[in-house]
């Protein structure tokens, strides 16, 4: 390993181990190394920033968190919850599926999970606290484990970096994320109904029931928040547009229904979404433009073939790389976001995947997976921080303890998704 690829792996780790943002400390390492190193040029700087963020599929990222922000401002969010409050309010401990199944479909939605936690627990938490029938700490962390359903249900923002990294098909990856998206689903809602019937949580549920309107009301109301999942998403699986295209069609979808079906959605609250969405896009991107900096030093330097070399000549079995694989993928979902997660980590290990003859498609649902519920792990869990802010009497190490049992049944599910592989495959295959 040459003293330029040193310098700029150790550099990075100095720099954010005192502190300076990850978008800055991709930047000045790079720098470190271009300067120090004879086959960069330090003229690369200026073409690599742009072409990190002269992309048509990452364009996919800043349109979806637009549509997420209108959907909520649009009142879409609430129309959703009331149906399946309507559907399920019968259930003891209903609350905890609803924020879950509404979460599944904000997710289908946004694409986001930092954006379902926010929409969907502004909603659900209010109804679960009201009555104290649920603790503080729990429906909390209900919403916040809700949230990274955002990015495990297609469109899923992490997979579309990964795609544009890997060169894998985004649309492939959504296909093949959807059974695995619903599995984390499924696992999460039981985890959350034995948690709430050994607590006796939720025994009051049934007294509200959509505000004792009927179900055809609810239903009207609601299907064209339903009806947003199935544009999305059959347009993509269909061939109708691309990943980019259909992000487009949400957001003008979203403005269409916020404005002239629910009037809802007036200017100000438009503008409100666009500038919010604006905000977080833009930190996006900019760790996009550095991070592609970094990955271009890393691949001059040669770090992902010393990294694929070194990992062949230690394990000769894909099933232990796989293990190593969600290992280090928790481990970096327990400190840093999944787009930096993706940034970082993915151009070192998907040409190792390749290597042990691992299909790519495959091994980005384990990564979009793995770095979505990584989200929720302590102790910089995104979600988290976004539960806090629900409410003042929600305290961080309450919902430490609130997410792990969720954390450990959701490694079940990860490693059901790494493992069998028909869980991620099966859909592919019949698409093709």
């Amino acid at each position: 390993m040459s003293v330029a690829a040193i310098v700029l792996v150790v550099s990075l780790i100095v720099f954010m181990a005192i502190g300076i943002p990850i978008t800055f400390s991709l930047g000045m390492s790079s720098l470190l190394a271009i300067i120090l190193s004879k086959p960069l040029s330090i003229t690369l700087i200026v073409t690599k920033i742009f072409a990190g963020a002269d992309s048509f599929p990452i364009l996919a990222v800043i349109y979806f968190m637009i549509a997420g922000e209108l959907m909520l401002q649009g009142g879409l969010t609430k129309r959703l919850v009331a149906l399946f409050r309507k559907l399920l309010g019968w259930i003891p401990g209903s609350m905890v599926v609803i924020s879950f199944i509404t979460c599944a479909f904000f997710g289908a939605i946004s694409g986001s999970a930092l954006a379902t936690t926010a929409a969907i627990g502004n909603v659900m938490y209010p109804e679960m606290t009201k009555d104290d029938d649920y603790p503080v700490p729990f429906a909390a962390s209900i919403q916040a484990v809700g949230g990274t359903l955002g990015t495990m249900i297609p469109p899923s923002l992490p997979l579309i970096l990964f795609g544009c990294l890997s060169g894998t098909s985004v649309s492939s990856l959504f296909i093949a994320t959807i059974i695995p998206g619903l599995l984390m689903t499924v696992i999460y809602m039981v985890t959350g109904l034995v948690i709430a019937h050994r607590n006796g949580y939720g025994r009051s549920d049934q007294k509200g029931t959509a505000e004792n309107r009927s179900f055809l009301t609810v239903f009207r109301e609601a299907i064209w928040a339903l009806l947003s999942p199935l544009l999305i998403l059959g347009g993509i699986y269909g061939g109708i547009f691309t990943a980019t295209e259909a992000a487009i069609v949400a957001c003008i979808y979203s403005l269409f229904v916020g404005v002239f079906i629910y009037r809802e959605l007036d200017l100000k609250s438009a503008y409100r979404a666009i500038l919010d969405a604006a905000k977080s896009s833009a930190s996006v991107m900019f760790l996009c433009c550095c991070a592609t900096l970094f990955g271009y030093c890393m691949t001059v330097l040669g770090l992902p073939q010393l990294v694929t070399q070194a990992m062949t000549s230690v394990i000769h079995s894909p099933v232990i790389f796989l293990l190593g694989a969600n290992i280090i993928y928790i481990l970096c979902g327990m400190f840093v976001d999944a787009t930096t997660a993706i940034l970082l980590v993915c151009p070192l290990l998907y040409p190792a995947a390749s290597a042990f003859g691992i299909d790519l498609v495959q091994f980005g649902v384990i990564t979009g997976i793995n770095l979505s519920m990584g989200i929720v792990t302590p102790p910089f869990g995104g979600c988290m921080f976004v539960a806090t802010g629900l409410d003042r009497r929600i305290k961080l190490e309450d919902l430490y303890k609130g997410v792990l049992p969720f954390c450990l049944t959701g490694l079940l599910g990860i490693l059901a998704v790494t493992y069998i592989q028909p869980l991620s495959m099966f859909l592919v295959s019949i698409m093709k």
